[in-house]
């Protein structure tokens, strides 16, 4: 059975790689402060935001990145734009994105929002579906040109929801080739995968993995004040990717948006928990340039929450939690968009 003290124990066990971050954090603030120029400071960073360490890639991410989904979703794709490059302005070089949100429109948009010059500040991220190397290879290159850029910085597998995901992925003539291919080829830096399904197949994904000797670059998951109640990412598979040093992309933090309407939490309580998580960065959705900004507010005045304030967070959740009523992307097929279109699995 999960408990707050077992839970207290876990986070005692991640704060001394937290606390390795917050010192990287401050070294690159006191370098920019200092006047050092960007490229030696180690990243386009803000003094007043704090940056992570991607996993051992070295790359420094921003503690909140925009998620792709929700800037495809304004009427005007001016607004869509306005609310990337606000984001960039105010110190979120971590982009999201994939071939399939809103049929492209979101790589669209990024990418006109990417030019003059806004590329070069941040850390491009986009997923692809396709399981074998024909289609995933397609996928790639059509992302890339919507995104307007001849590289992505991490490329990583969509929606790795089926047991036998993983397997496909590595076969022979498989995603991965292409994969391999395209990073060959300059056009991909770093590898990782993202899914929201049950973190079996994540440890399994994992050990697939392994047994090809290839250790991924980054991992995508839900991590929030619901999850550790129930098929819990945080218990099963955060402390195996800190193990590994493999970067760690937290999702779903509110939801998306059902556990707000548990009315249990605020918004700033499920960013704040996340990003006491020894997360790289909490990929959250933004439609409108309130949203950024409170978003914003969060991420300038973080504080990590300590181990009382998480577990009274989880106290207040676990009574409507325990279900998964309101993770739907566990329980339901609501956010499955590879079941509701196989034929962008290839």
């Amino acid at each position: 059975m999960y408990s707050e003290a077992s839970h207290s124990q876990v986070v005692a066990a991640y704060l001394p790689s937290l606390s390795r971050r917050d010192f990287i954090s401050v070294t690159l603030g006191a370098a920019l402060a200092a006047g050092l120029p960007a490229e030696i400071a180690g990243a386009e960073t803000h003094a007043d935001v704090e940056y992570r360490t991607l996993g051992r890639t070295g790359e420094k991410v921003s503690a909140l990145g925009l998620g792709g989904f929700h800037i495809g979703k304004q009427k005007d794709e001016n607004e869509s734009i306005r609310i990337i490059r606000a984001a960039i302005d105010g110190g979120i070089n971590f982009m999201d994105n994939c071939w399939d949100y809103n049929n492209g429109t979101s790589e669209v948009r990024m990418g006109k929002a990417l030019r003059d010059g806004y590329r070069q500040k941040v850390f491009l991220m986009t997923k692809i579906d396709g399981r074998d190397r024909k289609t995933a290879a397609k996928q790639i290159d059509d992302s890339l040109k919507r995104l307007k850029t001849d590289h992505v910085d991490l490329m990583q597998f969509h929606e790795v929801i089926r047991m036998n995901d993983p397997e496909r992925i590595f076969a022979e003539g498989g995603a991965m080739d292409a994969m391999f291919e395209a990073k060959k080829a300059g056009k991909v830096r770093y590898i990782g995968f993202t899914g929201h399904k049950n973190p079996d197949i994540h440890l399994h994904t994992l050990d697939v993995a392994a047994q090809h000797k290839f250790r991924l670059d980054t991992v995508q998951m839900p991590l929030n004040v619901m999850d550790a109640h129930f098929e819990s990412f945080e218990k099963k598979v955060l402390p195996r990717l800190v193990k590994d040093d493999i970067g760690v992309l937290g999702m779903k933090s509110m939801g998306d948006p059902f556990i707000l309407e548990s009315k249990t939490v605020t918004p700033e309580q499920c960013l704040r928990y996340a990003m006491s998580l020894p997360t790289s960065v909490v990929i959250t959705g933004v439609d409108s340039m309130d949203v950024l900004q409170q978003d914003l507010k969060v991420l300038l005045n973080f504080k990590k929450l300590d181990q009382q304030q998480m577990a009274a967070l989880l106290a207040k959740t676990a009574p409507v939690a325990k279900t998964g009523k309101f993770e739907l992307y566990k329980t339901t097929h609501h956010f499955d968009g590879t079941v509701h279109n196989p034929q962008w699995l290839g």
